[in-house]
């Protein structure tokens, strides 16, 4: 894991897998962030190969933190797997998803 500042938002790259043994990694990079006050995020999930419901919490628990401070999240996933767990959680109707890293800058 790792982030990066761009422009007014800040990227937080992930890989591997998103679980019950990594999502406190994952939970205390975006803590990182938003302790420096950067609320306007984008995650970068294209090099995620596996997501559990605990890595799904992460990310909603996330949404709600950035949304109280007038922020916004965006999520890049390019991997039909991933799509298909937002999609049967209904999450795709609360995430905003974009397929490239670009896409989510330029929104």
């Amino acid at each position: 894991m790792s982030s990066r500042d761009e422009g007014s938002r800040t990227v937080v790259e992930v890989a591997g897998e998103i679980d019950v043994s990594s999502a406190d990694a994952l939970r205390d990079e975006i803590s990182n962030v938003l302790e420096r006050e950067r609320f306007d995020l984008v995650i970068d999930l294209r090099a995620v190969q596996f997501m559990d419901s605990t890595g799904l919490g992460v990310l909603v628990g996330t949404l709600k933190k950035v949304r109280s401070q007038g922020g916004t999240l965006q999520l890049v996933i390019d991997s039909e797997r991933l799509l298909k767990v937002l999609r049967l959680t209904a999450l795709l109707q609360v995430f905003t998803v974009h397929d490239t890293l670009e896409a989510a800058l330029g929104a």
